[in-house]
């Protein structure tokens, strides 16, 4: 799209939305696009729901003139898109699928007896999405990745597997101060996870802010502070799970941000 109609992705920057692909669709080359009328644009954005263009949008859009290429480059350009678009459906199908599924597994977990029959009040995975920042893949993926230490209460084993926990070095030259890394070795899926919470949390948690926010005024890092806030999130989570509570902002004390659960 950015070689022959770059003024269309002013509509829809990713070219990512299913109303997006219709349009092409529709009107699958450029002089197509260009008789397109006002009424039947404004006709496919109604039947998509879409509302935050308008047919005037659009159809000044696709007016505009489009880039100089080399002979040949708009009509191969055109068919690989013609190739691509039903690929993307297929995939945004598959998709809204494995999140219909993860959903109902989920949901399956927190309604689930124990193998002793005893019903708890609050089940693990509702302990684990009542915290800000986790949404349905991380939760999916904590439960999936770090059943066993989730399962024993374990904050220690939890943050190697992340690799939250930090990598002691010594050296002949360095026998008493040893040097501090980064952990390479961990489960990748659940770090990524784990960076997501972090990530959604600054943005959805106040305390968890005002707490990234002091450590960046040390000096901190990005990325130091962001696994400074994970860690801050496995003992509040670990803290839970063992109480069997969910999570409540005004329990969160400062001495919970900065102790370790034995």
């Amino acid at each position: 799209m950015h070689r022959i109609q770059p003024a269309l992705l002013a509509l829809c920057p990713a070219a990512d939305a299913p109303w997006f692909w219709t349009l092409w669709e529709q009107a699958p080359t450029l002089v197509a696009q260009r008789e397109l009328s006002p009424e039947v644009i404004g006709a496919l954005l109604r039947a998509r729901h879409i509302r935050r263009v308008t047919a005037a949008q659009v159809h000044a859009a696709l007016q505009t003139p489009a880039l100089t290429t080399a002979p040949g480059v708009v009509a191969a350009t055109e068919a690989h898109i013609a190739l691509l678009v039903p690929h993307l459906r297929l995939v945004v199908a598959q998709r809204a699928a494995c999140v219909k599924r993860t959903e109902a597994l989920l949901g399956e977990l927190a309604t689930r007896d124990d193998a002793e029959g005893e019903r708890k009040e609050h089940r693990d995975v509702q302990i684990l999405r009542s915290l800000p920042g986790v949404g349905r893949q991380v939760a999916a993926t904590m439960l999936a990745e770090a059943s066993r230490p989730l399962r024993a209460r374990d904050y220690h084993t939890l943050r190697l597997y992340v690799g939250i926990a930090p990598v002691s070095k010594w050296s002949g030259k360095r026998r008493l101060r040893p040097t501090v890394h980064m952990r390479r070795a961990c489960n990748r899926r659940l770090r990524r996870a784990a960076y997501h919470w972090g990530r959604v949390s600054l943005v959805n948690d106040g305390p968890t802010r005002a707490y990234y926010d002091e450590l960046r005024g040390r000096g901190h890092t990005h990325g130091r502070a962001l696994r400074s806030v994970i860690d801050r999130w496995f003992r509040i989570l670990i803290a839970m799970l063992r109480t069997g509570t969910l999570y409540d902002p005004s329990h969160v004390s400062r001495r919970q941000m900065v102790e370790t659960p034995g």
